[in-house]
């Protein structure tokens, strides 16, 4: 028993060694952590219960026989942040690059499949080279069993990527059907094809950075919802980012201590709006003064800015944040922020998290660029989005709520449950110049009187009393009370059930 006993410890630091020494050095040389040390500084301390530390490859081409590491590239199992379990998985970029070879996919594909039947969310660390050469076709039909495990795992655990270095080709492809990714600033890339292809075919010169870095990603294509300077400041992120999360889409949203009182007023509200209705103002100043303590976990920051979306609490309960942002675009929609804001409400709704949405929005962008690009379907996602949603959905009207895109934000006539106003807004079809243009085209030349019928449609329609008079709205709320009404209205709609018509799955306009 002894020598068996000391053969397992020998066997086991071999394995936790991964690439060795040099290796390691490597690894931290480039300003990066191993995949245990990443995994030390995510999991509680002690938590991590490791999975299949002995697993080898089964290749014996091209001398890989002769070149075997225990572990094979990624660490897996299971641990906890802050008390909650999740599943993991850390890619050994010391080990053959992390590339994945078939073990190791299987490895991966382990714990996505306990996770779906005990209820607990996948984070994924992914540090790789991409397909492991050697094993051909074997390698390509690993990455397919992942990708399955990603779709069937949609949906029902939270699943999360935070990619910490190269993640190139088909690996590309696990991360994006994961519900959000993470960067990491000059360490981190994504990209389906690298620059040597790209200059070979398009005969653009371009750096790893510029084609798929965090930069790039969390400004430009929207792919990643957030970047970080370094491991460090990831990985301590994504534990704050975990207690938002429900374990699964059974369990309901975690609730936290909070000392922040439901009916505390905020009196600095009543003049965040402008006089002046062509002025703008930062929405996130109001997100902050309304929810818990003001914790506001925001995505995609520098991408589609003129939409904001991210995660908070009320009573110590997590919420889905849904706003328009004054200070971009005037707020309107366009096909950037639609797309952005439907994935968020889809997740919210997948997961059983409330939507509380703040509405501001002239209407959707105008143009040929816009229009060239699609915006009446990218438009449609968010509302079908919202539509589709059956999660408590309070809505709150700051200001302007014109048009098409008063009905997309989560408007009473989209189901939403409860539908507030402050006394600034303003609920028309269209802006009351605009409107008064329309309506006596050819009929008004004096300027003056111009002015005196923009002034009568904007007494009579741009205003919340028309919407109030008719139901759309519940009611119009003062805004220094708008942390009470709001935190009410949740705790009204917590038990909330309501169901779509049975389907296998909607048509979503993709």
């Amino acid at each position: 028993m002894k020598r068996i006993i000391q053969e397992l410890e020998e066997r086991r630091a071999a394995a936790r060694e991964g690439g060795g020494q040099l290796r390691v050095d490597a690894q931290h040389a480039k300003g990066k952590l191993t995949a245990r040390e990443r995994l030390e500084l995510l999991l509680d301390p002690g938590s991590f219960e490791e999975y299949d530390m002995f697993v080898e490859h089964r290749s014996n081409d091209f001398g890989m026989d002769k070149q075997r590491v225990p572990g094979d590239g990624v660490v897996t199992g299971h641990g906890t942040i802050n008390g909650r379990p999740t599943f993991v998985f850390s890619q050994d970029f010391t080990v053959f690059g992390g590339s994945l070879s078939e073990a190791h996919a299987e490895k991966i594909c382990k714990i996505m499949d306990q996770a779906i039947k005990v209820g607990i969310p996948v984070i994924g660390l992914n540090d790789s080279g991409g397909a492991r050469i050697q094993e051909g076709v074997a390698s390509l039909g690993g990455y397919a069993e992942v990708f399955q495990r990603n779709v069937l795992t949609s949906g029902v655990v939270p699943q999360l990527s935070v990619v910490m270095g190269p993640c190139a080709g088909g690996a590309v492809y696990s991360p994006a059907m994961t519900d959000f990714i993470f960067m990491v600033k000059d360490s981190s890339y994504m990209f389906v094809t690298g620059p040597d292809v790209v200059k070979t075919v398009t005969h653009e010169t371009v750096s790893h950075e510029e084609l798929g870095g965090a930069t790039t990603h969390t400004t430009k294509s929207g792919v990643s919802d957030a970047s970080f300077e370094n491991d460090v400041e990831a990985l301590v992120a994504t534990r704050r980012f975990f207690d938002f999360f429900p374990l699964s889409n059974r369990s309901g949203v975690p609730k936290w201590p909070t000392q922040d009182p439901i009916d505390r007023a905020e009196p600095s509200l009543d003049g965040l709006v402008p006089d002046n209705s062509t002025k703008p103002y930062d929405i996130k100043e109001l997100v902050q003064k309304v929810v818990d303590e003001g914790d506001f976990f925001e995505l995609q920051p520098n991408y589609a800015a003129n939409i904001v979306i991210g995660f908070a609490r009320m009573e110590g309960r997590t919420i889905g944040v849904v706003a328009n942002q004054p200070t971009v675009l005037a707020g309107c929609l366009d096909i950037d922020s639609s797309r952005k804001g439907a994935r968020f409400v889809r997740f919210c709704d997948c997961f059983n998290i409330p939507i509380v949405t703040f509405v501001d929005v002239p209407g959707f962008l105008p143009g040929t660029t816009q229009e060239h690009g699609a915006i009446i379907k990218h438009g449609a996602k968010l509302l079908y989005a919202y539509a589709e949603a059956t999660v408590p959905k309070v809505t709150l009207i700051i200001r302007k709520a014109y048009g098409g895109a008063y009905d997309v934000m989560s408007s009473k006539h989209l189901r939403g449950d409860v539908n507030y106003a402050w006394p600034s807004a303003e609920i028309a079809v269209m802006g009351a110049k605009g409107a008064v243009e329309i309506i006596f085209r050819g009929s008004l030349d004096d300027p003056e009187e111009v002015k005196i019928k923009t002034q009568e449609y904007s007494e009579k329609f741009a205003n919340p009393f028309m919407a109030a008079r008719r139901g759309y709205i519940d009611d119009i709320i003062q805004p220094r009370d708008t942390r009470r009404r709001i935190c009410l209205s949740l705790r009204l709609l917590r038990e909330k059930t309501l169901q779509n018509p049975w389907k296998k799955h909607g048509n979503i306009p993709l």
